[in-house]
């Protein structure tokens, strides 16, 4: 062809329009001497055009001619070719998709008659067609030779639209089965004695098994082997063995003609570490006792598809009701659910927005649903049990399992899915499964799947809208259906029964799946804004519930905040706009009783779920009390204040549990806090300052309701113990002293009896019943114990400490610090004790046993009654209080020449021991683990039960609660508690050495 120099030939242009890329090349190939005859055909332009990639197809083509042995038989391809439509779009289309098919028929470059035929048992091929095609084969390289022929009329099809995703995928499957069976007949013609002494079956799993397989995947199978009559078993399980691995190698193995696919034996029982071949009695044996969840799962895609196939069917039939039973076991919701995260996770970070069978809103993500939903259901319904996904689902939207229009919009956006993986691995024919970021790559793809107008673009956006699609239905549809079984459908649509639904919640963990209907159908039915906010919101919801140790108290929860707040505006906008507040809200009100009973006791703390980060973030004490005294300013009278401050509590405690569980648990958006003693500081610091601005909040308002604006007598309280330390839990007392110094000119005794009185009510108002939950004032660490005055002036401590102090009150004031009331008189007070608890010459030997007796007297005495004592967190081995006062005892040893160590907070002394060369780094890590985990425990079953503990609950749920609270997932509390024992036991071990060792 010549052109006018400087411009385009009008074949150049046509070129373009017809989908070209390189017009230039193309130009040149079709003037080659192989399309001579034919390079102004229009129907061979307009067949390019209409190919994924002309200029691969073009390309491909001219091989093709190439390869063709002499003029003969290249007029002949041509001239069928240009005469036979079904033959040019087969071919043509073909070789504009698959470069690897191309390479192969340029290496057999009479493979292309494969696809001359156009009859009716042509169009959709089974089993035993392809067992003809393959059948004479005779070695690997041949079976590859017709493996990849067979595969060549598949894609004919599939790239023409003769046949849609669902049968090609069969048709794969199929020819897959024929394989098989080819490589294990040649496997057995290899070794003839072996296959004369064992019966050997070959059952597919997986996509295989659910005759839906991709183009390139491995073949996953498990093996199953009997001796046949009179032979020796184990002679006869080697040998299957033996021809087993042979036939996996010769599908697998490269060769000349590369390989076909691997086979894949790792679903079998004990993966790699297991035998090869069972037989059946062994493989019904580990089911029964051995297998986990995932293993019965996987047994939903079993299929017998060569060797022994009444052996197939033996096994399948022997292990068919233990998979219908798999929902009934422990945690089978959990377990899936965690397995699905679990294979997310493992994805490379690179590539998670590009994988379209594991990530998010892929084609795994509406596999694991649909079994899911067939394991739950199946048991009483056998029309759900096929091991092909689609079939599944249809199954599942008939029967009303699945709501009709959500099982449509997944149908759909699946077999996009699985076109694009299709077309994706049919270009080299490489297993993968990640959507290429070439634009050659995805244009071709694009117009692969009929986008012809802007492909890369097309196809971007049609992937992402079904991968939303499924990430947004593939937990609706298992949540979704209990709703529509309450609430009133439109005629003619199929609804979940009460016993499915019933059967449903049970496997979401629902004890009570009775109530739980009952409060699905309070908050679903009616036709009101809230019912239709609620039905949209709830399927969300009742996944988040699934995943806490107490569905049933988080719908409750859920239902009772509902009616308190249902009718308010901003409660249900926020549950509708702020994405982060329903996860927020469905953990909190799940995770235990203490956060659901402060929330509902005033429902509209629930605004702060939705605040962002700063709405959950504790406040300092400085605000705090700023709004609590403007707060008692505003009151009329002291009760009133006191009931206001008390209300504050109530909500900053909702606030610091609701901060507490989130960090715990996590969301989608935020994964769980990693740092558990990060978690302990934040609740320590935060209920330990709300009780100090609550403290002082009090004392205003008693102040001014009896005194005016001055008491007569300075007064200041001064936080004691964990109080002091800034590590107090939900549930503990405020643990003070009281101290006051008269004014001038005021008479001692009526300032006694002022600051006596201020104590009095102070205490009383703080543990009047009301619905806010009371703080307890604890004075017992005064002096003389419970025997003494419970307010003394500053002098009198002076004069007490002087003369009478014993070592066990210096040893209590090392937690001492002013927390509320006069900064003065608290000041001066921390300056009296110093010398005390930090004392210049250290502990005397006399001091160090006195401690140590003690200490010894309250481990055998204060522990309770039939309390284990390996799992009480506070007083037995390795507890709270042998890190505590192992570390207070450096203090008291230590501290005045060590600045560090003067500190009442129990981790920042033990860093400062570790600094100051005290204490190894080992034993300083050992410690603060075991205080660490301690404490998130005591924090724990508080959360949990409502009510303060130091051992673990007794009730398995409560236990699992406390559990997931700790990061254990379902089914793992006898971890949480093999942990805690070995933490505890190193942490004793430790402190017996530094407490009881050497002086």
């Amino acid at each position: 062809m010549t052109s006018v120099p400087g411009r385009r030939s009008s074949t150049f242009t046509r070129l373009l329009r017809h989908g070209f890329t390189d017009p230039s090349a193309a130009e040149r190939l079709l003037d080659s001497p192989e399309l001579s005859a034919v390079r102004d055909d229009p129907v061979l332009l307009e067949a390019l055009g209409g190919t994924a990639d002309p200029d691969l197809a073009l390309l491909g083509l001219v091989r093709l001619l190439e390869a063709q042995t002499g003029a003969t038989g290249r007029q002949e391809l041509l001239d069928t070719l240009i005469s036979a439509k079904p033959l040019r779009d087969r071919l043509l289309g073909v070789l504009g998709a698959s470069e690897a098919l191309a390479d192969h028929l340029a290496r057999h470059a009479d493979d292309w008659q494969a696809l001359v035929t156009y009859e009716a048992r042509d169009l959709h091929p089974g089993v035993t067609e392809f067992e003809h095609g393959l059948a004479e084969a005779t070695d690997p390289v041949s079976l590859r030779v017709a493996y990849r022929r067979c595969l060549l009329s598949i894609a004919a099809r599939d790239v023409c639209g003769t046949t849609e995703v669902s049968e090609t995928a069969a048709e794969l499957a199929d020819l897959a089965t024929a394989t098989l069976r080819a490589a294990l007949a040649l496997a057995e013609a290899a070794v003839p004695e072996d296959a004369a002494l064992c019966r050997l079956a070959v059952v597919a799993m997986g996509k295989c098994g659910g005759h839906e397989l991709n183009y390139v995947s491995d073949v996953d199978v498990i093996f199953v082997g009997e001796a046949v009559n009179g032979a020796d078993e184990d002679k006869a399980l080697r040998a299957a063995a033996r021809l087993a691995a042979h036939m996996m190698r010769i599908c697998s193995a490269n060769t000349v003609e590369g390989t076909i696919w691997p086979v894949d034996a790792n679903l079998r029982p004990e993966g790699r570490n297991g035998p090869l071949v069972r037989t059946l009695a062994s493989h019904r044996a580990y089911y029964q006792r051995w297998a986990k969840t995932w293993e019965f799962q996987a047994l939903l895609k079993a299929r017998p598809v060569a060797g022994d196939l009444a052996l197939g069917e033996e096994y399948v039939a022997a292990l068919r009701p233990l998979v219908w039973q798999a929902a009934e076991r422990e945690n089978f919701v959990a377990d899936v659910q965690k397995m699905r995260r679990r294979v997310i996770d493992n994805i490379p970070t690179a590539e998670v927005d590009r994988q379209l069978k594991l990530g998010p809103g892929g084609l795994r993500d509406v596999e694991f649903a649909v079994q899911m939903l067939q394991l739950v259901h199946g048991r009483a319904d056998t029309s759900l049990r096929s091991g092909t996904t689609l079939d599944a689902l249809g199954a599942l939207a008939t029967g009303g399992y699945v709501g009709r229009a959500d099982a449509a919009q997944l149908d759909h956006a699946y077999r996009f899915l699985r076109s694009l993986e299709h077309r994706i691995q049919l270009f080299r024919l490489r297993r993968t499964h990640l959507v290429p970021e070439d634009d050659a790559d995805l244009r071709r793809i694009g117009r692969s799947l009929g986008l012809r107008t802007d492909p890369v673009a097309s196809l971007t956006r049609e992937w992402r809208r079904h991968a939303s699609v499924v990430r947004r239905l593939h937990e609706k549809l298992f949540y979704r259906p209990l709703l529509d079984a309450v609430a009133q459908l439109a005629p003619g649509e199929a609804r979940l029964s009460a016993a499915a639904a019933r059967e449903r919640l049970v496997a979401l963990g629902y004890a009570d799946p009775a109530a739980a209907l009952r409060h699905l159908e309070a908050l679903a039915s009616g036709v009101t804004r809230k019912a239709a906010i609620q039905r949209t919101l709830l399927p969300v919801l009742l996944g988040w519930f699934a995943e806490s140790a107490d569905p049933d108290a988080g719908l409750l929860n859920f239902r009772k905040v509902s009616d308190a707040l249902g009718k308010t505006p901003w409660y249900l906008r926020l549950l509708r706009d702020e994405g982060a507040a329903a996860e927020n809200l469905a953990r909190v009100l799940s995770a235990g009783r203490l956060a659901p009973d402060l929330l509902l006791r005033a429902p509209e703390a629930v605004a702060l779920l939705g605040d962002g980060e700063t709405g959950l973030r504790p406040r300092t004490r400085a605000h705090l009390e700023q709004e609590v005294l403007a707060a008692v300013r505003r009151a009329e009278g002291a009760a009133q204040a006191v009931d206001v401050a008390r209300g504050i509590r109530r909500r900053e405690m909702f606030r610091t549990a609701a901060t507490d569980i989130i960090g715990s648990y996590g969301t989608e958006s935020q994964p769980a806090e990693a740092d558990q003693g990060a978690l302990v500081d934040l609740v320590g610091g935060a209920v330990s300052d709300l009780t100090a601005a609550t403290l002082a909040g009090t004392l205003r308002a008693v102040v001014r309701e009896g005194w005016g604006d001055t008491l007569p007598t300075r007064f200041a309280i001064i936080g004691m113990g964990r109080f002091g330390g800034h590590e107090l839990s939900y549930g503990s007392d405020a643990d003070v002293l009281f101290v006051h110094e008269p004014r001038d000119g005021v008479d001692e005794r009526e300032a006694a009896d002022a600051a006596g009185k201020v104590v009095a009510e102070m205490r009383r108002l703080l543990q009047t019943p009301s619905a806010d939950p009371p703080l307890l004032i604890d004075a017992g660490l005064r002096p003389e114990g419970r025997s003494g005055p419970l307010v003394r002036t500053l002098g009198s401590y002076e004069a007490y400490y002087r003369r009478w102090s014993l070592v066990w009150e210096r040893h209590a004031l090392l937690r001492a610090e002013h927390v509320a009331g006069d900064e003065e008189l608290g000041r001066r007070f921390v300056e009296l004790i110093d010398p005390l608890r930090y004392p210049p010459a250290g502990l005397g030997e006399d001091d160090v046993r006195e401690i140590r007796r003690l200490k010894a007297r309250m481990e055998s005495e204060r522990l309770p009654r039939g309390t284990d004592p390996k799992l009480h967190v506070k007083l037995g081995p390795g507890g709270l209080s042998d890190v505590e006062w192992t570390v207070q005892l450096i203090q008291l040893r230590y501290a005045a020449h060590e600045p560090g160590l003067r500190t009442t907070r129990t981790r920042e002394a033990l860093a400062a021991a570790h600094a100051a060369g005290l204490i190894s780094a080992d034993d300083a890590g050992i410690l603060d683990e075991a205080w660490v985990l301690a404490t998130g425990v005591r924090n724990a079953v508080m959360l949990v039960r409502g009510r303060a503990g130091d051992t673990f609950p007794a009730d398995p749920r409560d236990l699992a609660a406390v559990g997931r609270y700790l990061g254990y997932g379902a089914g793992h509390a006898g971890d949480m508690l093999d942990v805690y024992r070995r933490t505890a036991r190193r942490a004793r071990g430790v402190m017996e050495e530094l407490f009881y060792g050497g002086s």
